[in-house]
């Protein structure tokens, strides 16, 4: 191990230190039973060989709960009533409660969910208005650490990460909503056909409960998502990128939104401790990126603060060479928020400079601002507990 790899695994392991003590109540209910979905294949075989069950069980429940989408035990049909009984005896398959329920003008529909501990995150599902399918923003914190200026969940404190069952279960739970069970196979048309991590909360900073869930997504013999259909949004905790594509190899969408440190310094805080340098750096690096596979760039529009032609030019010159695209973002206003959307001259001025670089830029049409649901629009009224007023 060189010293440049030896200095980024130290630091994932003081981020995962760090991050540890916002991890979730474990899946262990007052009544003793333990919550079956965010285990692994081989936790729950050792959770079944405690009560005595052999191991190939698992297929059987893993099958019931992923493929199938069932929480009720007497709904598994290939397996004998005692047992049934008994399963419920010491496991529960879950659900985050969904707390509230909105639905926009263009058919965005936003969860507020609910979880055990009365903490509450929020999940969108965004249907594509030509095709008959969608993408679920999921959560990945009850609030946020990072504080960028320009989003609202920005302005909610960190209160805790969400645990692995919280995580896949908000997709789980856009799916019973939408009536998308048993799992659809092969090029059966999903109307859910996309996670992205763009919720509330940085992914990288819940590294470990991300990647369980995410890979539980993923499962072939499951929900059935192929990597290329998960995306991964960070604001640069260039460290976990590096693992991040190792380990999942998902696509990677960074939160750019500006082309110098000193900018982005004050818009984005973490680029104090990560500089666009170095994350530029780790995009080259990502091992998934490829011509097929881009890496998205996503770019706040903010009047008068990044959206000069200069700033463009700049930005096409930082990630020369990366298979990427750039996602242009109108800021989306939401109570409080000191900045304005960019024109659409402005907007198009700096989408035909990147364009003509040669890199796609499309601009994102804004979904769900009626309902606060639009990106960098989430937020809930969830606090630590004892902190309440």
């Amino acid at each position: 191990m060189n010293a440049l790899s030896e200095l980024t695994a130290a630091e994932r392991d003081r981020i995962l230190a760090k991050t540890a003590r916002f991890n979730p109540p474990p899946p262990v209910l007052a009544d003793g039973r333990r919550e079956l979905i965010g285990l692994t294949r081989e936790e729950i075989t050792a959770s079944l060989a405690e009560i005595g069950e052999p191991a190939f069980r698992t297929k059987q429940i893993w099958h019931w709960v992923y493929h199938q989408g069932v929480t009720d035990f007497t709904r598994m049909s290939s397996i004998a009533k005692p047992l049934q009984a008994k399963l419920a005896e010491h496991f529960i398959i879950g659900r985050p409660e969904a707390a509230m329920v909105q639905t926009s003008s263009d058919e965005t529909r936003k969860f507020l969910f609910r979880f055990r501990d009365g903490q509450e995150a929020e999940t969108v599902y965004i249907p594509d208005p030509v095709a008959d399918r969608g993408a679920v923003c999921i959560s990945s914190q009850v609030g946020c650490t990072l504080s960028c200026k320009f989003c609202h969940t920005g302005t909610q404190t960190l209160v805790r990460n969400l645990g692995a069952a919280e995580i896949v279960g908000q997709f789980m739970a856009a799916r019973d909503s939408y009536g998308e069970w048993p799992s659809p196979r092969g090029e059966t048309p999903r109307l859910l056909s996309t996670i992205v991590l763009m919720g509330m909360g940085e992914p990288l900073y819940n590294y470990d409960n991300v990647a369980r869930a995410m890979r539980i997504a993923m499962d072939g013999e499951g929900i059935g998502l192929s990597r290329r259909r998960i995306t991964l949004s960070t604001s640069g905790v260039v460290p976990m990128m590096d693992r991040c594509g190792d380990e999942l190899a998902v696509n990677l969408a960074i939160s750019l939104h500006a082309v110098t440190d000193e900018l982005r310094d004050d818009i984005v805080p973490l680029n104090r401790k990560y500089p666009i340098k170095e994350l530029i750096a780790a995009c080259r690096r990502y091992p998934a990126a490829s011509n097929a596979r881009r890496i998205t760039f996503e770019y706040v529009m903010l009047k008068g603060v990044n959206d000069s032609t200069a700033e463009a030019h700049e930005l096409v010159r930082l990630i020369a060479g990366i298979p990427a695209k750039v996602n242009l973002i109108p800021f989306n206003p939401w109570p409080g928020s000191k900045y304005e959307t960019s024109t659409p001259a402005a907007i198009d001025a700096f989408a035909k400079i990147v364009m003509d670089a040669g890199f796609s830029s499309p601009v994102r049409t804004p979904r769900g601002r009626d309902i606060l649901a639009a990106c960098g629009q989430l937020r809930t009224e969830s606090a630590k507990a004892g902190r309440q007023s």
